[in-house]
């Protein structure tokens, strides 16, 4: 990962308690699960999944340059003499060596979960604290129960600020994270209706999040979004697990990080706050109003760190969203501009809302229009048909002109809309993605948004097939 010694050998046998055949010295720059993704002095962690065994991949490992593999059995074909710790339970041992990562940095460790902006907010922690020190924050969404041990595994021990992403979609999981984490700092982006396939309502979705303050170092500080209805649910379980100082962020005049002005541009966006009392006016190199409020939780987040909450909101200007949230991008069509904004990601209501705002908040150019393509929003239980028919109403109050959908749940809001607003349905991506491709012109401003597994992307591909080379006059 970074070239330097992150792991020497005997402190890794000794954080798993594991065992090698042969006296060895040996260390690592980094750690990986991966073996597509070592890279030269990286140790490889064999872990077995529910599809795949690490152990098979361990050759592949060293052929890249492993270090060494930690490994519950002798793998096939491993080089003679290959550096080899040996643990009874690969996940375990992943696990201990993250809790080994954390038990000797020095860094502050702020913690962000939330039914929607974690990694949003996580990359803009990153990128604030990166003014003022050295930042680490885990990559992607490596958020979960192999996710997290394996980004503290990585942090690297000089670090200064420690940013770490926590998912979750059944209760218990973010107490397990939380107490492996060890926060300083706990940001709670918003609680919404997500994953109520597994939660009997959305306040049970609450005191789930409300799990990440179970691992809170003493004298810690919980970050609140003081408009979410279950703001007060929240902070009534901060304090229940020790919590003595919990800020707000968002419109209220109570909070701590209040939003005074917001003012879109294709840019991004104009921020006027007030924090702690103190005026400021920023920049955000992402639109939208949700990305605003999350702004004002990290720039929290980041004074109850210790960083200098001026200096770290003047680098959001640099900000840009991680792929598949928001990335707008232009196509030079042979009849015009067309502008399509990436956010396919991952869906529910509440980020579907959001992702509507902003494409509401962009003007197409004459003659274009304002075009928005779905994919069903998955785990949402019984109330799933309700909840994608209600989002006809947030898409006609924001002007869109024309809407594509996909999938079972999605004909529920299909069906729901005006007939002037209906582009096409189809029951997948797959087939729903060329439909798309022949209606849209220059012009345009197309958003797509599903849930993973809906493959949304494939959307994304057919638009982008369309572009034209402006050199050579052709299709890219």
């Amino acid at each position: 990962m970074t070239g330097q010694a992150l792991w020497q050998a005997e402190d890794v046998v000794r954080a798993v308690r594991g065992s090698s055949l042969h006296e060895q010295s040996w260390q690592a720059s980094g750690v990986s699960i991966d073996s597509r993704t070592v890279v030269p002095g990286d140790l490889f962690v064999a872990i077995k999944g529910p599809a795949q065994d690490g152990h098979d991949y361990v050759a592949a490992a060293f052929a890249n340059g492993a270090a060494a593999a930690i490994v519950s059995r002798q793998p096939a074909q491993a080089p003679s003499g290959a550096p080899l710790v040996f643990v009874e339970d690969t996940l375990e041992a992943l696990r201990e060596l993250g809790r080994a990562g954390r038990e000797r940095t020095k860094a502050k460790i702020i913690a962000v979960t939330g039914s929607v902006g974690k990694t949003s907010s996580k990359e803009m922690l990153r990128l604030c604290l990166s003014a003022v020190g050295h930042a680490y924050a885990n990559p992607g969404s490596l958020n979960n129960h192999w996710g997290l041990p394996l980004s503290l595994a990585n942090l690297p021990p000089e670090a200064d600020f420690g940013v770490f992403e926590l998912g979750m979609n059944h209760a218990g999981e973010l107490s397990d994270l939380s107490r492996l984490a060890r926060p300083h700092v706990a940001l709670i982006t918003t609680v919404e209706a997500a994953h109520l396939e597994f939660f009997a309502n959305v306040e049970a979705i609450a005191d789930a999040k409300a799990e990440i303050f179970e691992g809170m170092e003493a004298n810690g500080a919980a970050i609140l979004n003081r408009d979410n209805p279950h703001y007060a649910r929240l902070a009534a379980a901060a304090k229940n697990c020790g919590v003595k100082k919990i800020l707000s962020f968002g419109h209220d005049d109570k909070a701590d990080a209040r939003l005074a002005a917001y003012a879109a541009s294709p840019e991004g966006g104009k921020i006027d706050a007030v924090l702690s009392g103190t005026k400021i006016h920023y920049t955000l190199g992402a639109a939208g109003k949700h990305l605003a409020l999350n702004s004002l939780g990290v720039l929290l987040a980041c004074t109850a760190a210790g960083a200098n909450a001026e200096a770290c909101a003047m680098t959001l200007a640099r900000y840009s969203p991680p792929k598949g949230r928001g990335v707008v991008q232009t196509i030079m069509l042979s009849d015009g501009m067309l502008t399509l904004i990436d956010d396919s990601y991952n869906a529910n209501p509440a980020s579907v809302r959001a992702s509507i705002g902003v494409l509401a908040s962009r003007a197409p150019a004459k003659s274009g229009r304002r075009i928005l393509v779905l994919g069903d929003m998955r785990e949402l239980g019984k109330t799933s048909s309700a909840l994608h028919a209600a989002l006809a109403e947030n898409i006609i109050a924001a002007n869109i002109d024309l809407v594509f959908c996909c999938g079972a749940m999605m004909r529920h809001l299909y069906e729901a809309l005006p007939e002037k607003l209906r582009g096409g349905f189809a029951p997948d991506s797959a087939i729903l993605a060329p439909l798309v491709a022949d209606a849209v012109r220059g012009g345009d401003i197309v958003t797509v948004k599903g849930s993973n597994s809906m493959n949304m992307p494939a959307v994304i591909a057919a638009i982008k097939t369309l572009g034209i080379d402006p050199q050579q006059k052709k299709a890219v």
